[in-house]
């Protein structure tokens, strides 16, 4: 497997950075490449997972845009075709909104606290189950 390429963004104009800094850092050292994006607009976010061939998205929100911000993330990576990478959300998101987000397409929301290691694990979990979905895809 090559090295998993995870894009990081914070949709819309949130300012809060720690956790989003310490998660890419993390990832690096557990041998991902990260592509930090900082602050961008849905539509940004969906072209650079394109263009950056992306295994995951994490996005970041601690400033209750989630719900607003979210869901344009998930629809743009549908339209494009994009809709099997994994899309991680982190930050303050209550867990009724959590629940709302996995339903519509979110793999896995993370709080504040939350063990580093356990999104490691995840998303090589996730990108495990997508080359394998990948791998058994009939060819025509």
């Amino acid at each position: 497997m090559d090295r998993i390429r995870v894009v990081m963004a914070k949709p819309g104009l949130d300012s809060h950075y720690r956790g989003i800094m310490v998660v890419s850092r993390h990832l690096v050292r557990h041998g991902m490449e990260v592509v930090y994006l900082g602050n961008q607009l849905p539509e940004q976010i969906v072209q650079t997972v394109l263009a950056e061939d992306a295994d995951v998205l994490g996005l970041s929100s601690l400033s209750g845009n989630h719900l607003a911000l979210v869901p344009p993330v998930l629809q743009g990576l549908r339209a494009v075709g994009a809709d099997d990478v994994p899309v991680l959300l982190g930050g303050i998101v209550p867990a009724e909104d959590a629940d709302l987000l996995r339903a519509q397409g979110v793999s896995e929301v993370f709080g504040p606290g939350t063990d580093l290691t356990s999104i490691v694990r995840m998303i090589r979990e996730l990108v495990a189950r997508r080359e394998g979905a990948l791998a058994v895809v009939p060819l025509p």
